[in-house]
């Protein structure tokens, strides 16, 4: 697949260029600013200490800002499994959205077209695992929302993308907001934890909100339309077939 890509470089990045090998995921962001121009401001001036590899534009245009084995500023303070501060073994791809502080929109039709394909070359290029291609709030559940409860999760998983639970929605529906058991409670932290997300925060959030941030960041990748930081008997059930994946 050959893909029209523009370059519109930006200087934050490290100079010194990473083994292909040590990319092992793709981090999905939205640019969470007022407007498109302010974005691609934001992420080429070199006072702002942030970058992507990629963006995709409101029409889907996809701009190159940091070649792929440069490290870019896109994660932050972040955790997967055994990883810490996942830019420099990660891709980051940031959309076009104006996120939740500027009235949080629907990802068009154009960008969900240009983030399937850019993905697919990148997951092919690097051999990118699907349970390695995540949102920022996975990452970092205590920081960031981003890309949100709108990013078509469902959609990139019916073009073989990342994971989905796919599990029936009438059922779910059934067993939302039923409560569940201390051991329950008990196995859904265990499932998260199995998947990937990290136990604790990175950014000295207490133990009790940490909890809630990182439940709110399962509901926006897993369960979109009801996001309490309650865990109840839908939210386990989903916990549970997430990590019946190869992983």
């Amino acid at each position: 697949m050959t893909l029209k890509i523009r370059e519109f470089y930006s200087p934050n990045f490290y100079t010194r260029p990473r083994n292909l090998k040590s990319i092992k995921f793709l981090i999905f962001h939205y640019t969470g600013m007022k407007n498109e121009k302010v974005a691609i401001k934001r992420l080429t001036k070199i006072q702002s200490e942030v970058s992507t590899h990629y963006l995709i534009k409101k029409n889907g245009i996809i701009l190159r800002m940091v070649p792929d084995l440069h490290v870019a500023w896109h994660a932050g303070r972040s955790r997967w499994k055994k990883y810490k501060s996942l830019n420099k073994n990660s891709i980051g791809i940031e959309i076009t959205n104006p996120g939740h502080q500027y009235g949080y929109a629907f990802f068009s039709q154009k960008q969900i077209k240009s983030i399937i394909e850019l993905s697919k070359v990148l997951i092919k290029k690097y051999k990118i695992k699907k349970n390695n291609i995540l949102g920022h709030s996975d990452i970092s559940p205590d920081r960031k929302k981003d890309p949100g409860e709108k990013f078509p999760w469902q959609k990139l998983y019916n073009n073989r993308i990342g994971i989905w639970h796919n599990l029936n929605k009438n059922m779910l529906f059934t067993l939302r907001k039923k409560k569940i058991t201390s051991k329950e409670i008990k196995l859904f932290h265990t499932n998260l934890k199995k998947f990937g997300y990290s136990a604790k925060s990175l950014s000295k959030v207490n133990k009790y909100k940490y909890k809630i941030l990182l439940i709110k960041a399962f509901q926006r990748r897993f369960r979109p339309e009801l996001i309490n930081g309650i865990i109840d008997q839908e939210c386990l059930i989903i916990s549970n077939k997430i990590n019946t994946f190869s992983l």
